[in-house]
């Protein structure tokens, strides 16, 4: 008997309803990669790290757990359910001057974000909620550390409070704005997030105009393409080719992230050694946690947006009432007072959501 002919009889005998250990092995076997299935763990946030039985405590000593939600104080009470805060930044670290030409991140001072994600699971399922960075909101009174005085609270763009004061002033502006407490922070830079989009062997994207962008380096044509790590961060990075300017790629980045938390929780990728390991090392060198966050956070992060990848959740723009509005601080977004109010008190009480976001256009 061959090789194949005997792989093919052990095939058809463990197959045999009458046999006395094929069904309970192959019910074993079941059993067994679904445990490994929910052992795993992956973060997206573009941040998906993969954990699997022995590296866990590997991958828990690696993480950075920087951030103080608590630094600015007088934060909103618990809510029902769980809300992560997740966050894309310009951060440079592990990359060569080399890297920053070719993935065009250079330019510009601070600290910046160009993706913020809020991220809500509860009793009725998971809803992801995209925060322009352009969003005009109220920055809370804080210190100045350039002139050690006390700002007053003040208008100024989202973006801003992640520049001015990190993670916890970031965290801490969309507390106050959106009444909801932050439990959760994750956060990655450009090095890290084209390392995981390489390392899972790209991400299928279908684009239907050519995109093209001087600053962000997209150069993509219409049709279906597998990006590579550079790639997918020249289309999270775009705007200029957007009708809606930032709300435009904050759709872009929600459509994205869904397809990479969807695509990296693949059985080919999730058991793929030369995968998995790839990606949990890029992911884990460059994320950002907050102080509480452990790898069972991340992983119910990470369901919750591959859950929303495959239709089990909400996914939606904060309701915008204005666009390219003019202000001193530049033209920013206006969010629409009623109806974001009434989105998030639903996140607050853990309530089905039934606020669509759609914009209603304004300049």
């Amino acid at each position: 008997m061959t090789l194949t002919e005997g792989a093919a009889e052990r095939e058809r005998f463990a197959e045999r309803p009458s046999s006395r250990y094929g069904p309970r092995r192959a019910h074993a076997r079941r059993s067994k990669r679904r445990r490994r299935l929910r052992r795993a763990v992956l973060v997206v946030l573009v941040v998906p790290v993969l954990v699997a039985g022995g590296t866990y405590g590997w991958a828990e000593s690696r993480l950075r757990r920087d951030v103080d939600l608590g630094a600015y104080g007088h934060r909103p009470p618990p809510g029902a359910g769980t809300n992560y805060l997740i966050v894309g930044s310009d951060s440079r670290d592990g990359l060569s001057e080399g890297d920053v030409e070719d993935l065009h991140a250079g330019g510009g001072g601070g600290r910046r974000t160009d993706s913020m994600m809020l991220v809500h699971t509860g009793a009725h399922g998971a809803t992801m909620v995209s925060l322009p960075r352009d969003s005009y909101v109220t920055l809370p009174g804080r210190l100045d550390t350039l002139t050690g005085k006390t700002k007053r609270p003040e208008r100024d763009k989202l973006n801003a409070a992640f520049s001015y004061g990190g993670p916890e002033l970031l965290a801490h502006t969309v507390e106050r704005n959106t009444g909801l407490r932050i439990d959760h922070y994750a956060e990655i830079g450009f090095a890290g997030f084209v390392n995981i989009v390489d390392a899972i062997g790209g991400v299928r994207m279908c684009l239907d105009r050519d995109i093209v962008d001087e600053k962000s380096g997209a150069d993509l044509r219409k049709g279906c393409h597998t990006l590579d790590g550079r790639q997918a961060l020249a289309f999270v990075r775009q705007r200029h080719q957007e009708r809606e300017g930032d709300l435009g790629r904050s759709k872009n980045q929600q459509k994205f992230l869904s397809t990479l938390a969807h695509q990296a929780a693949r059985p080919d990728t999730l058991f793929d050694p030369l995968r998995a390991g790839p990606a949990a090392q890029a992911g884990l060198d460059t994320l950002i946690v907050d102080e509480d966050m452990d790898l069972r956070d991340l992983g119910t992060m990470f369901r919750a947006v591959r859950g929303v990848a495959g239709g089990q959740g909400k996914q939606i723009n904060v309701p915008v009432s204005g666009i390219g509005v003019p202000t001193s601080k530049g033209n920013v977004l206006t969010w629409d007072a009623r109806r974001s109010a009434r989105l998030f008190d639903d996140l607050r009480h853990d309530r089905p959501v039934t606020e669509r976001g759609e914009t209603t256009r304004r300049r």
